[in-house]
């Protein structure tokens, strides 16, 4: 395969992306963000336990 047929297939699926514009329904960006920021709090609150020493 080839770099000029790699990049023909690419922007191929490119141009078929911005039709359906990327979003799915049943994805909200608040409960993502939400989630998200719920599971970084998580991960902060853990590693602070194990590092009582310093």
């Amino acid at each position: 395969m080839s770099f000029h047929s790699t990049a023909a297939q690419l922007v191929t699926l490119a141009a078929e992306g911005e039709e359906h514009g990327g979003n799915h329904e049943s994805l909200s960006p608040y409960v993502t963000g939400g989630a998200s920021l719920v599971i970084l709090l998580l991960l902060l609150w853990i590693t602070t336990r194990f590092n009582r020493d310093r």
